[in-house]
Formats: structure tokens, sequence, C-alpha cells
């Protein structure tokens, strides 16, 4: 009896599943050195270059959390790179009250991270903690309390600046449009 070379798969209706071809599958192994897990998750090479490394998700998740985008760059060009894409992330700014994320996860701007540090908390600090913060700095470094010092004065004023820009942060994150 002749062997028959007809496939299965011919004319309608389809006998075999979608995706079940013979050929082999082409899998892109990722590009980190020694992994042979799939690299499916593409990650840029350097700012603005459409080229991609392709990582398994452990090693996406190690390039992400050493990706610095401003490397290489003086702190006038980082700052004035910083500028352009804010003016330029009209849309994104849009979303902020939508509040997506947490804070601590790169929510909070880089002032809020400022105005963090100045109050002495951590980045995932809520509210309560940076008002209990605020009291406890702004009462050690009143100027009533500490008369004729001048780094307490500016230690004060560095408090309260903070607070302000935490304090107009929240009130942006609790406003919910109509």
């Amino acid at each position: 009896m002749a062997r028959s070379t007809r496939s299965v798969d011919w004319g309608f209706p389809r006998w075999r599943s979608y995706g079940a071809e013979r050929e082999a599958v082409k899998v892109r192994l990722c590009d980190r050195h020694g992994c042979d897990q799939p690299g499916d998750r593409p990650a840029p090479k350097s700012p603005n270059s459409p080229d991609r490394w392709y990582f398994c998700e452990e090693h996406a998740g190690e390039y992400n959390r050493n990706w610095n985008y401003f490397e290489g760059l003086t702190a006038e060009e980082a700052a004035q790179r910083e500028a352009d894409e804010r003016r330029d992330a009209g849309g994104f700014a849009e979303s902020k009250h939508n509040s997506w994320a947490g804070p601590g996860d790169g929510s909070r701007s880089r002032d809020e991270m400022r105005a963090l540090d100045v109050l002495e908390l951590d980045p995932d600090s809520d509210f309560e903690a940076v008002r209990g913060a605020w009291r406890k700095l702004a009462k050690e470094n009143h100027p009533d309390i500490r008369p004729n010092d001048a780094e307490a004065a500016k230690r004060f004023q560095a408090v309260q600046t903070a607070y302000e820009v935490l304090r107009a942060a929240e009130e942006r994150r609790q406003w919910k449009p109509d």
C-alpha cells in the first residue's frame, strides 16, 4: 500500500487545532549569558535606540532594577532632558489622578523624594507618617524654640517646604475628576 503524503488539515473543516503545524517553532532565548529560558520581554539597549535585548522574566526584572536613564549625562544635561520630557509628557500628566501605582514604586516625583529625604522618611511612607515627621522636626527647629540659631531656621524652612510639597501631592492624589 502506498504511503499517503496528504496533510490532514487540507480544505475545510480544519482537522487539527490552529497552531499545530509540523514545523518547529522558533523560540528566542534570553540574551543573558548562560540563561536557557525563553526571552520574551524586550528591553532597550540604550536610550533613544530601537535596538532591544530580550530577557526572561527574572533577568528583565534585574535589568529594570539596575536601569539608570540618565547614565553618562552630566547633572545639567540630565536636568535639561528631564525638563524637556516633562514639557512633552502632557498626555501622561492628565492621568496622574488615576493613581495606578502606590508610593515607592515610581509614582512619586523627584521633588517628593527630596521632600521625604528632608523629613527623614522612606519612599513608601504614607501621609500620616509625613505629618508626624513634619510636626516633630518643626517643633525641634522652630525659631521660637531655638532663637538666634541660623542652622535651625534653615532646617525649619526646609521642613516646611518639604511638607508643602508632599501635602500638595497628596491633595492631587485625593482629587478625583467627575
